[in-house]
């Protein structure tokens, strides 16, 4: 008779061993599921109240308040950065959605400090600043599969701010935890010392797309031509990787989902038709932050912040949230201008909770 030990060794090659895979999650296509915010822009009675002085918390650590707020109760002005200097209900341009009559317009000159330009170029050597203006929408967590979707008008090339950096970005405000080193005192009061050790937080992040203009004279341009290019926000790493070039201007759809395992999903074509698969670009676990909620989403407005040069000219059209899966209730309303009264900007404490 075999030792009781040789016994269970001949069992265990005998059994087959379920080995159970990682859950994965297909991507999701922006656009799918249910609509949870958006604005259509087709009431020209819309109007941004600025409040300004704007904000620069980045910056100076001011907030400025009373923030700047739509008549719509929509769209708000960012604590961290202020918002565009002239936000604007224009008509659409041609090309646009087909039966979409009106568009929001967007341009930035004073990026930075009001009354204060050139601030980031003195102090930490960029030659930029920007501008968020925040849609207003209903928190979701990954496990919903959250989408959004916008199309955003190229100009010219004749109109564009004749830098060679980002112009404009598209932004979903996320968080998850994020292993970190914190230093911490230990000790009593008269024989403290200080160690580093590692916590969990929160934390807040931004992935998105940014269109960055590369004029005729950029030294990595050998086309002869301008164009722009898209960069999607952002990798592991933190970088930025590479997405389509642009090389005629006209309308854009750009849109990217996060699915339960905390990636995120890039799509983008040119035109106003619905995103399909075919647009997909790729997917990424932004910062390696496994994310766990998904906020609402902003705008990036650009410029040189040196108190002179406007950006380029930006419009958007339909920006549009979704649940892809989940029970939710649409919104009552998608776009429609209620009375000014009833618009209110968001409190101080929820104003710094969605743009941290």
């Amino acid at each position: 008779m075999l030792p009781c030990v040789n016994y269970f060794k001949i069992l265990l090659l005998a059994t087959p061993v379920l080995l159970l895979p990682a859950v994965t999650y297909a991507q999701v296509v922006p656009g799918t599921g249910t609509l949870i915010a958006q604005d259509k822009f087709e009431d020209p009675s819309f109007v941004y109240n600025a409040n300004l002085p704007k904000s620069s918390r980045e910056e100076d650590g001011n907030v400025r308040y009373p923030l700047g707020v739509s008549n719509n109760g929509l769209w708000f002005e960012s604590p961290k950065r202020g918002a565009p200097d002239s936000v604007k209900w224009v008509e659409a341009p041609a090309g646009a959605i087909p039966g979409s009559t009106g568009s929001l317009y967007m341009r930035s000159r004073d990026t930075g400090i009001p009354g204060n330009p050139g601030y980031n170029f003195r102090k930490k050597d960029v030659h930029q600043a920007q501008d968020d203006f925040i849609m207003k929408a209903r928190g979701l967590s990954v496990a919903n599969s959250p989408s959004c979707v916008v199309r955003v008008y190229v100009p010219a090339w004749e109109h564009w701010e004749e830098r060679n950096g980002v112009s404009f970005g598209l932004r979903a405000g996320m968080q998850g935890p994020m292993e970190k080193d914190k230093e911490v005192s230990i000790g009593r009061r008269f024989m403290r010392s200080k160690r580093t050790e590692k916590v969990t937080e929160i934390e807040p992040y931004y992935p998105g797309f940014f269109i960055q203009y590369v004029p005729t004279n950029s030294r990595e341009n050998t086309t002869g031509k301008p164009y722009a290019k898209i960069l999607l926000r952002a990798d592991e790493r933190g970088h930025e990787m590479a997405g389509p070039i642009i090389r005629e201007p006209g309308w854009w759809t750009l849109g990217m989902s996060a699915t339960p395992d905390s990636r995120v999903h890039y799509y983008a074509h040119a035109g106003v038709h619905d995103l399909t698969s075919a647009d997909y670009i790729r997917s990424a676990l932004p910062y390696d932050i496994k994310g766990t909620s998904f906020s609402t989403i902003f705008f990036n407005i650009c410029s040189a912040d040196n108190g002179e040069s406007w950006s380029t000219p930006w419009i958007i059209d339909d920006p549009s949230i979704y649940a892809g899966s989940g029970n939710f209730a649409p919104p009552s309303t998608t776009g429609a201008v209620p009375k000014p009264a009833a618009a209110k900007p968001p409190t101080p404490r929820a104003a710094a909770a969605i743009a941290k």
